[in-house]
C-alpha cells in the first residue's frame, strides 16, 4: 500500500498515551525535516463531541472527523479503550472496520483495540496479540483467533495488532518502516527519542527493557557488536567479550533485550542493510559483507523474511532517501 492517509478511530474512554503515540507518529508535520506528510484524521461516530480520556482527572479528546472520512484511508488505526461486550461497540464502527480491508486499507489495533477488531469478526483464524493482561480474555471471546500474549506486535499483512502502551510505538514505526523504508522510520524515531526498531517477536515484558549502562550490563557488548557487525559474531564470541559463560550470557541477554543473541544480530544486520540500500549504491554482495551476512544469498534470505522484499526490490522502492540511520 501507499502510506499517505491515516485515520484513527477513537472510542470512549480514550486511552490517552496510546492515542498520543499514534498522533506523534502520524499526526505531526515533519516536512521541514524532509519527511513525507500524512493526511491524518481523528474519527468518531459523532465528530465534534468531546470524548472522555482514560484518566483520573477530567480530560477530553475532540475528534474532528466522522466515520465517513475513514473510507479510502491507507491505514486505519483502532485506538484502545477498555474492552466492552461485542454488542456495546457502535455498529457503525464495526461496519467501517469490516469494509476497510475491502477498500484496500491496512488495519492497525493498539492494545485493547484488538477487541474491536474481534467484535467485527476480523480476528477469526488470525494470529494476533494484545496487552498481556487482556490476552486470556481475548482468546476466550474469539476462540478461533490465535492470540500470542508474549510478542510486541503481529503483522499478518492487512491487519496488524500490537500489545499495550509502548508496543504501540513499535507497531506504528513498523508500519512506517514497512511502507516508507527504514530511513523514514529512523528519522521519526530520532525525533521521538525512541529505539528505531524492536522486532515484533520480542517479549512484551522483560527484566530490563533497555540494557543498563552500569558495570556488568551488556550495553558495552551490544555497542561493540553494532560497531563491528561485519565480524562473524557468535554467542561464544559475545560471551567472551562479556567475560561470561555462554549459558550465563544467553540468559542475561534474554533478560535485557527480550530476544536471543542470534535473532538480535540478524535483526541488526538487516536494519544496517536497509540503511545501506537506501542511502547508497553498493552492490548487494558488498552490502552483505559489510553487515556480516558474508554472502548475497544469506542476506537475501534474511532480508526477504524480515521485509517481504529482496534487497534489489527494496533499493528500487526506497533508495535515494538520503536519511541518516539512527544508531
Amino acid at each position: 500500500m501507499a502510506l499517505r492517509s491515516v485515520s484513527v478511530i477513537v472510542l470512549e474512554p480514550v486511552a490517552v498515551f496510546e492515542f498520543g503515540v499514534v498522533v506523534e507518529v502520524f499526526g505531526v508535520d515533519r516536512t521541514a525535516d524532509d519527511l513525507p506528510p500524512f493526511d491524518f484524521r481523528v474519527c468518531a461516530v459523532e465528530p465534534g463531541r468531546p470524548l472522555a480520556g482514560k484518566a483520573t482527572t477530567p480530560l477530553a479528546i475532540v475528534p474532528g472527523h466522522g466515520l465517513d472520512d475513514v473510507g479510502g484511508s491507507d491505514l486505519v488505526v483502532v485506538a484502545p479503550t477498555p474492552p466492552l461486550p461485542d454488542d456495546a461497540y457502535p455498529r457503525e464502527v464495526l461496519d467501517v472496520l469490516r469494509e476497510a480491508p475491502r477498500e484496500g486499507s491496512t488495519l492497525l489495533s493498539v492494545c485493547s483495540g484488538s477487541f474491536v477488531l474481534g467484535a467485527a469478526g476480523l480476528l477469526d483464524g488470525l494470529a494476533c496479540t494484545t496487552h498481556w493482561m487482556y490476552a486470556d480474555d481475548l482468546q476466550r471471546r474469539y476462540p478461533s483467533a490465535r492470540v500470542d500474549p508474549s510478542v510486541l506486535y503481529v503483522d499478518t499483512g492487512s491487519i496488524i495488532t500490537s500489545a499495550g502502551t509502548a508496543a504501540g510505538v513499535d507497531a506504528c514505526l513498523h508500519v512506517v518502516r514497512r511502507e516508507l523504508g527504514a530511513g523514514v522510520a529512523n528519522a521519526i524515531a530520532r525525533r521521538m527519542v525512541v529505539p528505531p526498531v524492536r522486532d515484533g517477536g520480542q517479549q512484551q515484558y522483560v527484566d530490563r527493557p533497555v540494557p543498563a549502562q552500569i558495570d556488568g550490563g551488556l550495553a558495552p557488548v551490544l555497542d561493540w557488536a553494532l560497531a563491528t557487525l561485519d565480524r562473524p559474531h557468535t554467542v561464544a564470541s559475545l560471551a567472551e567479550r562479556a567475560a561470561m559463560s555462554e549459558r550465563s550470557f544467553a540468559r542475561h541477554f534474554q533478560a535485557e533485550t527480550g530476544t536471543t543473541p542470534h535473532r538480535w544480530l540478524n535483526q541488526q544486520r538487516v536494519l544496517a542493510a536497509r540503511s545501506l540500500l537506501e542511502r547508497g549504491d553498493l552492490p548487494v554482495e558488498r552490502v552483505a559483507d559489510q553487515v556480516g551476512f558474508r554472502s548475497a544469498v544469506v542476506l537475501r534470505d534474511h532480508f526477504r523474511r524480515a521485509t517481504g522484499l529482496t534487497p534489489t526490490v527494496y533499493r528500487q522502492r526506497f533508495g535515494g532517501l538520503g536519511l541518516e540511520p539512527v544508531h
